[in-house]
């Protein structure tokens, strides 16, 4: 209630809102606790409240963030913005632009939404020392984000995140805290605006990781679910057969046409899939509102099938190293994370590549290609992860769709030119490599109950995970630092099958995920097995 009475002192329409808010689960929920600067940034639901998304708490982010820069480096500073098509979005970039501008640090915004990989190169194009982008990825409309990037266009792992978090926390007092107007800005030369030729520069770095360009018949249909991809990822695209779904083609931070702008779930394809049927396509892409996540269609035998995002990690690492035998340094390697099926590693490994695994979250991948760039101990060629998304090449430290969906594109013609669907080529996959049954299940618990039944979870699985299961080879603790990682609250549960099951909290939504890999003879016998692994695990949530 403290901290209630201090935000009714802000502005009028913050006391507005609040004083709306009859509802004291409501009052609690965006009042007990202070929106948490973690290692992703931020992230939460829009509204007024100190566990909110809103321009205090973007203020507050970005001064801890200007504070650590101009305390930690010297000379001229400088960090790029891009935003997405989300509600607020090009707002909470103004903001952040403004609260640097007046720390003396130099800002390139975006003049228009743009994808999460296109900031990522930026930073490095235009020589910043750090990035922001206004995104929640693929959450719902209620949510928007704010993610850090350090100079090399990596997003902030928990050595500097943490040094951030604590500039962070030591803003305390965010009624007032100094913000330039973006005119005053651009007049004294503290703020620049980029678009065209920092994007065009990134799809020229995107082609070069162009693999096959052969004619083909394939028919696409493409949706950016009203998001940033749609001029990218048609430029990436010219020159193949695109059709492009109308209803989602222009931004739309109320994401109308659908449930969830997730290309991971079916709901958000859907217009996308009647579409293919209606032109009678071969593939569907669609990515999500900040293009960095990209799900996939397929035609076969008559009707559309969605691939998991680790099935077409798999075939990416398949097509990827099959084209590029030939000029495969020795020291090639493909990176995925703990949660990530071990199909793509057995593939990188057979077509002599090293397979190296990092925690969840696409920024370790990024850190590995920096961190390989400065000791020369490995050549990234690829990094994906379950959740939809995939890098090729170096131009960005961070997942791309735009990249992605040229390469899946070139995949699908290449197979269609050999009379095959990428289904078929899965199934060439599996034939060689075992069957693998990968799938994810998400158990939503929201606000402060939530948020403690998910602790609780943890510590149950955690006290008796190894008697849980007769058959467990070993249980990894995540928590504890493992092969030297940083630590991190994941359970992962290896069988002596070489299945394995994991079990992890959202860093960015009030969701506990579990994860599952099983190896079978077919799907049938894998199906069995996941469900008899996902009732134990689930038994512990219930609780």
């Amino acid at each position: 209630m403290n901290a209630y009475e201090y935000w009714l002192t802000f502005d009028e329409a913050t006391k507005k809102e609040l004083e709306g808010i009859t509802d004291k689960a409501e009052l609690e929920d965006r009042f007990y606790k202070d929106l948490e600067f973690g290692t992703g940034g931020l992230r939460g639901i829009m509204g007024a409240g100190a566990n909110r998304m809103n321009k205090y708490t973007v203020s507050k982010a970005t001064k801890g963030l200007a504070d650590y820069l101009n305390a930690c480096f010297e000379g001229e500073k400088s960090v790029a913005i891009a935003f997405d098509s989300r509600n607020n979005s090009q707002y909470f970039a103004e903001v952040a632009a403004g609260v640097l501008c007046k720390a003396d640090i130099k800002v390139y915004l975006f003049d228009t939404l743009m994808p999460t990989p296109v900031l990522s190169f930026a930073v490095r194009y235009h020589n910043c020392t750090a990035g922001i982008v206004i995104t929640a990825s693929h959450n719902p409309k209620e949510y928007n984000g704010y993610k850090v990037y350090d100079s090399k266009g990596c997003q902030l792992v928990p050595e500097y995140a943490d040094k951030v978090i604590g500039y962070v926390n030591a803003v305390t007092d965010i009624r007032d805290i100094p913000c330039s107007t973006l005119e005053e800005a651009q007049n004294e030369g503290k703020l620049v605006y980029i678009g065209d030729d920092t994007l065009n520069a990134f799809l020229a770095e995107v082609k070069t990781q162009s693999l096959y360009n052969e004619p083909s018949e394939l028919k696409i249909v493409y949706t950016p679910l009203h998001g940033t991809g749609n001029v990218p990822v048609r430029k990436i695209l010219e020159g193949m057969n695109v059709s492009i779904v109308k209803e989602q083609e222009l931004p739309d931070g109320n994401f109308s046409t659908v449930r969830s702008p997730n290309p991971e779930e079916k709901d958000a394809l859907t217009l996308a899939l009647k579409q293919a049927e209606a032109e009678d396509a071969d593939i569907v892409i669609g990515t999500d509102p900040d293009c960095d996540r990209v799900g996939v269609g397929v035609k076969h035998n008559g009707a559309y099938q969605l691939l998991t995002g680790n099935q077409t990690g798999a075939l990416l690492v398949d097509f990827v190293l099959r084209f590029k035998k030939d000029t495969m340094p020795e020291n090639a390697a493909v990176v995925k994370t703990i949660v990530t099926s071990g199909l793509g590693a057995a593939i990188a490994e057979k077509h002599g590549a090293k397979s190296v695994q990092t925690l969840t979250g696409f920024k370790y991948i990024g850190e590995k290609i920096c961190l390989w760039e400065e000791s020369g101990e490995n050549t990234f060629l690829f990094g994906y992860e379950e959740s939809y998304g995939y890098l090729a090449g170096t131009h960005a430290r961070d997942k791309d769709a735009v990249s992605a969906s040229m390469l899946i594109a070139q995949m699908a013609s290449y197979y269609k030119n050999n009379g095959k669907t990428l289904v078929d080529a899965l199934e060439g996959i599996y034939s060689e490599y075992g069957y693998y049954y990968d799938c994810l299940e998400t158990f939503v618990l929201k606000g402060k109950e939530g948020a403690e039944k998910i602790q609780a979870a943890m510590k149950a699985m955690r006290e008796s995970g190894e008697s849980m299961f007769d058959d467990l080879e070993v249980l990894y603790d995540y928590s504890k630092g493992i092969d030297g990682l940083p630590k991190e609250n994941v359970l992962r549960f290896d069988f002596k099958d070489g299945s394995w099951a994991a079990a992890r909290p959202s860093g960015t939504e009030p969701k506990l995920k579990l994860y599952f890999s099983v190896k079978g003879e077919n799907r049938e016998q894998a199906e069995i097995r996941q469900q008899t692994i996902r009732n134990t695990l689930a038994e512990k949530i219930s609780d």
